[in-house]
């Protein structure tokens, strides 16, 4: 029996991106050593969790990537010299997105006037897009708006940061070098639940694999429980640790960072590069690691 009626075609099979195993395009850290031992920067596509303890070394690590980036691109002829010679062959980001939830442009570029050479302030000024998401963080606070800079928070029309957070990233992240600063800032605000925040960064984690990007996400160690804890790391591809260490016998303390997790990179790391690198952070070179102790 005949049938009759039109029947639809079958639709078209989307291709699927062929990958060449043989070629990994990196993006440079901007810490020279780290760059040198991870064979140019991480993956693009990599989410990267920085987690650490407060004042030991995350908010450095992304001022330093973020300037050191921006002076490369926007002067080629000296990007050896700024990232070092591991990164002659290393992809650079068409641009710097920072965004904050609770901190201000001006603030961040004072405290970057304060800590480093004028160099790394214009190339944070010049080269970065801020996008400051306060006006929807403070919203139903007792924080003024005249102390935020922003429209009235009753005027705003948005009501749901995370939403927010997910709209910009989908319209800038393609290309580029993302900061959110921060996730505690997240954690801590009433609106936002923790299964909407992992669920975010879940698909932030997909997304990011087609955007030849990455994104560095800050959290304060020690606000989460243990069992939170695990469930962000477990929605990010990488994860350095960045923490003070007391010596016994003075009142000295250390920096020090490490790969926490990373499958991309820890791999293919030689057995005697798997390390817990001391830093510290100077005028001219931002963030610096320098010798390094083996991980047993």
């Amino acid at each position: 029996m005949a049938l009759t009626g039109s029947i639809d075609p079958p639709a078209e099979e989307v291709p699927v991106k062929e990958i060449d195993p043989t070629f990994v395009k990196r993006i440079p850290t901007g810490v020279a050593d780290l760059d040198g031992i991870v064979r140019g920067g991480f993956p693009s596509g990599s989410v990267v969790l920085l987690w650490g303890d407060v004042g030991a070394g995350t908010q450095e690590f992304v001022y330093t990537s973020a300037c050191k980036l921006a002076m490369a691109r926007a002067q080629p002829r000296v990007k050896r010299w700024r990232l070092g010679s591991s990164c002659d062959d290393a992809y650079l980001p068409e641009r710097i997105c920072y965004v904050t939830f609770s901190r201000s442009r001006e603030g961040i570029l004072q405290e970057l006037s304060t800590s480093f050479n004028p160099d790394f302030f214009f190339a944070f000024r010049d080269f970065t897009v801020f996008k400051d998401f306060s006006s929807t963080y403070f919203k139903n606070t007792v924080v003024p708006s005249s102390w935020t800079q922003q429209e009235s928070p009753f005027e705003s029309k948005a009501t749901d940061i995370l939403e927010e957070l997910v709209n910009f990233l989908d319209e800038n992240g393609r290309g580029s070098m993302v900061v959110v600063d921060s996730l505690t800032d997240l954690i801590e605000t009433e609106t936002v639940e923790m299964k909407d925040l992992v669920a975010a960064l879940k698909g932030m984690q997909r997304a990011a694999k087609t955007w030849d990007g990455i994104i560095y996400l800050i959290l304060a160690r020690g606000i989460l429980d243990k069992k939170y804890e695990q469930m962000i790391m477990d929605s990010v591809d990488g994860c350095l640790v960045f923490e003070w260490k007391h010596y016994l016998t003075s009142s000295k303390r250390q920096r020090y960072m490490y790969v926490e997790k990373f499958t991309s990179v820890l791999p293919r790391l030689p057995e005697g590069k798997i390390a817990r690198f001391p830093t510290m952070v100077t005028y001219n070179g931002g963030l610096e690691v320098f010798n390094f102790e083996r991980i047993v």
